[in-house]
């Protein structure tokens, strides 16, 4: 006879802890040898292996997190980068809770911008967070490149401008040339030579198919200067099979989105990277806080409005850039739907489209402006 399992609890911030409720059939009692051992057994078996590796130095912290998305000047031919703008937008990100913020990611149109603008948008966030007295908040930055040169090039123009962690792609130009040991080299690398912590970024959308598996980061994770994945490939058995291995402190693993930010806990997760962030900031990031606090049914009930609103972000970028303007850049000031579309060749949202997108995150409008939790 072997003992009956009824749950197991997810205590916040820490690993998972099984919860064993025995279950002693008639005629068996609590001296019984042969029943006391069988539960020692199972107990035993209940507990997951962890890797042995050391805590990370600088943990990417938990929570939500905006791929912040970038802003452009008002009727401006070259669409130049609206600094202001984009001032007055993480200011308002920060305030409305969120837990941190990536710059320079897919949401933020990296592949479109210059280095050096991309240097004066960390500038830009650095002191914007600062001018909050919050120099400790973290700032992500995008660091992507082809070539390893490049890439250690971007992650220490990244660390100059004030930015905290490094958020890196694989290489993909060139996919079906690179194996998984060149893969690895190249993170290594870059780890080796970047003065910020790096959070790896696996997003097979954007890198021509490439999909780093769990052993794969498993690997990686091992690095001192690895302290992170962002897995916007969405593979949920993969997420929980990293955070079956691992301590938040020895690697921290983020969904790509939130619209499974409550199962990414449940699981041990440490939080998720969203572009709803930037259209609904407070109530991204208060699904987050209501679990933190133990407020399970009311996160489920917030959950369930964020996973149907996050569809319309899952149509592309310029659906999230005109759901950010339409719920937060007009209460900002920036009013001017242009600053917020996407860099050319990018073509704006037709008609259809945008009536779309606003009667899909329209879900969320309600709760965004009243944030109960928060009373």
């Amino acid at each position: 006879m072997r003992p009956r399992i009824s749950s197991y609890t997810l205590l916040h911030s820490k690993p998972l802890i099984p919860c064993v409720c025995i279950y002693i059939p008639p005629r068996v009692t609590t001296n019984s040898s042969q029943f006391i051992t069988h539960s020692i057994i199972f107990i035993k078996e209940l507990a997951m292996p962890r890797s042995t590796i050391a805590a990370k130095a600088k943990p990417l912290p938990h929570g939500v997190y905006t791929p912040v998305v970038t802003l452009y000047k008002a009727g401006d031919p070259d669409q130049d980068v609206d600094h202001d703008a984009m001032y007055k937008q993480c200011q308002a990100l920060v305030n409305a809770g969120m837990h941190g913020l990536v710059y320079l990611g897919t949401n933020g149109e990296l592949a479109l911008l210059t280095a050096p603008e991309r240097k004066a948008i960390l500038e830009t966030a650095v002191r914007a967070v600062k001018d909050l007295n919050k120099p400790d908040y973290p700032i992500v930055a995008g660091i992507s490149a082809q070539s390893t040169k490049e890439t250690i090039m971007n992650a220490k123009d990244a660390a100059s401008a004030g930015a905290n962690f490094a958020l890196l792609l694989p290489p993909s130009y060139w996919a079906k040339a690179l194996s998984s040991d060149a893969h690895l080299s190249y993170f290594r690398a870059v780890a080796d030579a970047s003065p910020i912590p790096i959070v790896i970024y696996n997003f097979p959308g954007v890198t021509a198919g490439v999909d780093l598996d769990s052993d794969q980061l498993t690997a990686l994770a091992s690095h001192p200067n690895i302290v992170a994945v962002k897995l916007t490939c969405g593979n949920v058995g993969k997420l929980t099979r990293l955070t079956s291995k691992f301590t938040h402190e020895q690697f921290g693993v983020f969904g790509g989105s939130s619209d499974y930010l409550l199962p990414t806990l449940h699981a041990g997760g440490s939080g998720c990277v969203t572009g709803m962030g930037n259209i609904f900031p407070a109530s991204t990031s208060g699904v987050y806080d209501l679990w933190k606090a133990g407020k399970i049914q009311e996160a489920k009930d917030l959950q369930d409005d964020v996973a149907n609103a996050e569809w319309a972000c899952k149509k592309g970028i310029a659906c999230t850039k005109y759901g950010a303007w339409y719920y937060l850049g007009r209460d900002l000031g920036l009013a001017d739907e242009s600053t917020w579309e996407m860099r050319q060749p990018y073509q704006p949202l037709g008609d259809a489209m945008k009536k779309w997108t606003l009667e899909t995150l329209g879900v969320l409008e309600k709760a965004e402006k009243e944030r109960p939790w928060r009373s």
